[in-house]
């Protein structure tokens, strides 16, 4: 009898215990959560993409004409403007070379009755003192051997006399044909010295060198003092802003990337982030390396270096539909990522994919839909816990 009562005593404690249990799960209140339902909104697309800096235009920046250097007032580093003077050739030769050469000029036009100085040299021959009186007597002659022949046919004048009026007419003929050369002669050294003159000065302006676009100096090669030759370099000048990007895109990617597109990119040793331009894109793909080569043109503020590594990222669209969430909704555990959805008022785990995070929110591309009711801050939440959202 008393190892009965044992047994039913103990099957009356374990029974006891169990009702002890339900009630206590049927009284516990439900856990209070954050809630926010999973929402499709607009999420940028991006390619990413390796490259360097490049200066957006570089020129070796030279004299015309040889002399000694009289002055160059740059050096590395120094910002130019465009139109600004780099470098000065002693110029003294070259102004006596006009002087020389515009004296010349001046005899040219005095001898075709223009005056000592102008630009124009337009003129009419036959207005011309020489030509006037070539033709004058020209004229004259041929005058005077119509009437010979005339009287020569009514046996007036003797045959002697008629020669003597054509060889008068032919020498005058003659004398007139040499004048007209001699102003062709004259009008073509008219021509001759107004292209050396110009030439001379076109030569005294070339002493100058002047910079042809905004930009700083990369490297000054000559010094004040030295003689240098025609075309020897003298600075290199290379324009900064903006300045070009030179990336290299994998030739799965290259079909989104497009002129005109926005990049972001930063440099190493700053933690500054600059945008850009899609300009420039080559034809066709590297054989060798499969990568497409893609140009941007950056502004530059002045902190951007040619010749910079560069990370860049290139929205190929910013209007792409996504799944986004407070990136405190999600809970990692040995590098598993996972959210809580409410379902009848219990927390239900899901492992999900992330994507891309920008500050607070992280993309979803895998494990939610929209509409799902996620928990905020889950913490040390249960799967199958009962919550009820917080005001």
């Amino acid at each position: 009898m008393t190892g009965v009562f044992a047994f039913i005593g103990c099957d009356l404690s374990d029974s006891s215990s169990v009702q002890t249990s339900s009630t206590r799960e049927q009284t516990t209140p439900p856990r209070r959560v954050k809630t926010v339902r999973v929402a499709i909104s607009p999420q940028e697309r991006i390619v990413h993409a390796i490259g360097s800096l490049a200066a957006q235009d570089q020129a070796t920046l030279s004299t015309k004409v040889p002399g000694r250097l009289e002055t160059i007032p740059v050096d590395i580093g120094t910002a130019v403007r465009k139109g600004q003077l780099i470098a000065q050739i002693e110029a003294r030769d070259y102004k006596l070379r006009v002087q020389q050469n515009e004296a010349l000029l001046a005899q040219a036009r005095v001898r075709l009755g223009l005056p000592l100085a102008g630009a124009n040299d337009d003129f009419d021959a036959d207005k011309t003192g020489t030509l006037r009186q070539t033709r004058a007597m020209l004229e004259e002659a041929r005058s005077n051997g119509d009437r010979l022949h005339k009287l020569s046919d009514q046996g007036i004048v003797s045959k002697s006399e008629l020669d003597t009026a054509n060889a008068a007419y032919e020498v005058a003929l003659s004398r007139h044909q040499d004048a007209v050369e001699e102003i062709r002669n004259r009008q073509a050294l008219l021509a001759q010295r107004r292209a050396e003159w110009e030439i001379a000065q076109q030569q005294l302006t070339d002493t100058a060198v002047y910079a042809p676009f905004d930009g700083v100096i990369q490297e000054r090669r000559a010094n004040a003092g030295e003689y240098v030759l025609a075309s020897a370099p003298l600075v290199t000048l290379v324009r900064m802003n903006p300045i070009r990007l030179r990336l290299d895109v994998s030739e799965r990617d290259a079909v989104r990337v497009r002129a005109a597109q926005k990049v972001r990119l930063t440099v190493d040793g700053s933690t500054n982030a600059y945008s850009g331009e899609i300009k420039r894109l080559s034809p066709a793909i590297d054989e060798q390396t499969r990568m497409l080569r893609v140009e941007a043109d950056v502004p530059n503020p002045g902190s951007l270096r040619p010749g910079s590594f560069a990370r860049a990222e290139i929205i190929t669209d910013d209007q792409s539909p996504g799944l986004i969430i407070p990136a405190s909704a999600i809970a990692t555990f040995a590098g598993v990522e996972k959210v809580f959805i409410v379902q009848e008022n219990k927390a239900v785990e899901k492992q999900v994919a992330t994507g891309k995070r920008k500050g607070e929110a992280i993309e979803i591309v895998a494990g939610l839909k929209p509409g799902d009711l996620i928990v905020l801050e889950p913490g040390n939440l249960q799967s199958g816990e009962t919550v009820a959202a917080a005001d």
